[in-house]
């Protein structure tokens, strides 16, 4: 198994790494949203805006 960051042999240690430099480069990655998934807009959006629709719970709140 190679590291994703840098390809070099990975280190027990740190695995799936090689080294904790590559680990923390991947950290980084993360934190600042270099990994995130791209929003398609979709659906998802149009949800959002139905619900403002739909009407409340009809059992209203459980008595206590």
């Amino acid at each position: 198994m190679s590291c994703p960051i840098c390809a070099k042999d990975t280190d027990a240690k740190y695995r799936p790494f090689c080294s904790r430099r590559c680990a923390d480069v991947d950290l980084g990655k993360w934190l600042t949203g270099s990994y995130a998934i791209p929003d398609q807009g979709g659906p998802e959006e149009e949800r959002e805006d139905d619900s403002a629709d739909t009407p409340p719970n009809p059992s209203g709140p459980r008595p206590q």
